[in-house]
């Protein structure tokens, strides 16, 4: 599905930003704000924020149509409750600092 449009309707974007760390891991955020709810989410956004590394992914909070909002971590996915922008973006941060990552 494209995000971009859906419905004929435009979406937002909100954050589009990738930081490249020195040890080559890789953060990525990128947050749409959406003309409609996706099924399974109780708000309009889509969102995908990464932390990998060597193309491994360790840290992924994202949300999908039907699936809803969900965090990838320490090789499991788990539901995660999304409250608002800035308290997934410290969570996700958080997450990763919890890897033993100086970020």
């Amino acid at each position: 599905m494209a995000y971009d449009t859906i419905m004929n309707r435009k979406a937002t974007l909100v954050i589009n930003r990738k930081e490249n760390l020195a040890d080559g891991s890789i953060i990525q955020t990128v947050i749409w704000l959406l003309p409609i709810q996706l099924t399974g989410s109780l708000h309009r956004y889509k969102y995908r924020l990464y932390y990998g590394k060597n193309g491994v992914c360790l840290v992924r909070y994202d949300n999908e149509q039907g699936k809803g909002d969900h965090r990838h971590y320490a090789g499991a996915e788990e539901p995660y409750v999304f409250v608002d922008i800035p308290t997934i973006l410290h969570d996700f941060r958080q997450s990763i600092k919890n890897l033993g990552v100086d970020i």
